[in-house]
């Protein structure tokens, strides 16, 4: 019984490795302009979240300013 146990869990253990080797991109590369669009964004009218945002980075002074640390004039 004990034999048995242990060759289930050797099996078990080489099914898991063998399935996380080779395994292709779930998106394929002539895919992926189409998640890249603006209408796969969160947003509830993507293009027009786009263009506020480049409005408020340009009214910034800085690209990205939305989020992480410096000030307006570009400076980290």
């Amino acid at each position: 019984m004990a034999r048995l146990i242990r060759c289930l869990i050797v099996l078990g253990m080489l099914a898991s490795v063998s399935a996380c080797s080779g395994v292709q991109p779930w998106v394929q590369p002539y895919e992926r302009d189409r998640l890249a669009d603006p209408i796969m964004s969160f947003e509830r009218d993507p293009v027009s979240a786009a263009y506020l945002q480049k409005l408020y980075d340009i009214r910034e002074g800085a690209r990205g300013a939305s989020g992480g640390s410096g000030g307006g004039c570009g400076c980290n």
